[in-house]
């Protein structure tokens, strides 16, 4: 005999997958890429660094 098939849970998954599908296209389409996420932190440090070096001490 066939197993019966609950077509509810058939059609979370079917609909899980298609979602799963949207968002890669998605992170594909508008994410960043690591590299890119390593050199604006890169950046963010080093503009960091320089503000912190170029503080002026206020002591009254």
């Amino acid at each position: 005999m066939v197993e019966p098939i609950n077509l509810r849970q058939f059609r979370k998954r079917k609909k899980r997958a298609e979602k799963e599908k949207t968002a890669e296209e998605n992170r594909n389409k508008f994410g960043i890429s690591s590299k890119l996420k390593k050199n604006s932190k890169a950046n963010q440090q080093l503009e960091i660094s320089r503000l912190d070096g170029s503080k002026l001490d206020n002591k009254e």
